[in-house]
């Protein structure tokens, strides 16, 4: 926990970040709500949404989970809207979506939920290691990172009048890649053998768990149908 608490701090007061850990946990943090952006902003044109809603879509799913995260651990106002770079970084990537989208769409084969698996990684991580800084249980922890992990994915599909990823009948594996991550993340923060490349290792790992899970469809287990009446 000491740890945890240690990288928050730096990363919550961006004039005090030293070397080493902060620096890297504020960037997975800020390329986190760039990559969720550009996959909200990247569905609102699709959606033949106009600048004002490009724009909406792309802050409300990068800061979406981050602020549920920070109003479940008491920390008001979000650090969404304390830090302005929180706000900067998702409007540049609404911008870029907003006069690229062609070129971006063209060279990258379903970009949406490419983007969104990549930050779904990267939020798991920061997700845990801030839940666990303000001494929430194990499994605490893990439900807050999966709630900054997949928050801002399901506004953004709901904003935009789709079903929710997570709750598609024929969803491929989406929170539990990112509370696999969260709980390693805990061990490994709760065992003292935490490490900034550990946890890039762990990002790519849920990034890499949802796109395998999309390309060869694996999927949760189901339920057993009940079985007919005789």
């Amino acid at each position: 926990m000491h740890v945890a608490a240690q990288i928050v701090e730096q990363i919550v007061d961006p004039s005090d970040v030293g070397e080493g850990f902060a620096q890297v946990e504020r960037g997975f943090e800020l390329l986190g709500l760039f990559v969720f952006a550009l996959s909200g902003a990247l569905l609102a044109v699709r959606k033949g949404f106009e600048v004002v809603g490009v724009t909406s879509l792309a802050l409300v799913t990068a800061l979406g989970g981050g602020v549920l995260r920070d109003l479940a651990l008491g920390d008001t106002p979000p650090i969404a809207f304390r830090d302005v770079w929180y706000l900067v970084v998702p409007l540049i990537a609404a911008a870029i979506v907003f006069v690229a989208y062609d070129v971006i769409d063209r060279h990258l084969h379903r970009s949406v939920l490419v983007f969104d698996a990549i930050g779904l990684g990267l939020f798991a991580v920061t997700g845990a290691i801030k839940s666990e800084a303000y001494g929430t249980t194990a499994v605490g922890a893990v439900v807050l990172a999966v709630v900054t992990a997949t928050g801002g994915g399901i506004l953004r599909d709901v904003l935009a009048n789709d079903p929710p990823q997570l709750f598609q009948p024929d969803s491929r594996l989406y929170a539990i890649p990112a509370a696999a991550g969260a709980t390693v993340i805990i061990v490994l923060l709760r065992n003292s053998v935490y490490s900034a490349v550990l946890a890039g290792l762990v990002a790519g790992g849920v990034c890499f768990a949802r796109l395998a899970a999309l390309r060869w469809g694996w999927r949760a287990p189901m339920p057993r149908p009940a079985r007919p009446r005789s």
